[in-house]
Order: C-alpha cells, then structure tokens, then sequence
C-alpha cells in the first residue's frame, strides 16, 4: 500500500466518523459533546485520537 493509499483509508475513517457522530447526536449540541464523541468513535475505529 502506498503512503497515499494510506492516508486515503484514514482520511475516510476519520469522515465516517465525524457522519456517523453527528447522525447519531444530531444538529445543535454543544462543540465538546461532538469532541467528546468523536475521540471515542476514532478510537473505536482504531484511530488514537487526543482531547
């Protein structure tokens, strides 16, 4: 796999997640419950992710 290759899957994952977070949560939530979801849905996806 190449280095593009590589930051393509990563890239997806990480706008997965960010959909799937605010699918989820829905419009009008303060920014840190996002944060907070998301950090646990990127490691979910075997992402480190920091707060």
């Amino acid at each position: 796999m190449t280095e593009k290759e590589r930051l393509n899957r990563i890239t997806e994952s990480i706008i997965g997640a960010a959909i799937e977070v605010h699918r989820a949560l829905g419009p009008g939530l303060l920014e840190s419950a996002y944060e907070a979801c998301l950090a646990f849905e990127l490691v979910e996806r075997g992402l480190k992710a920091e707060q």
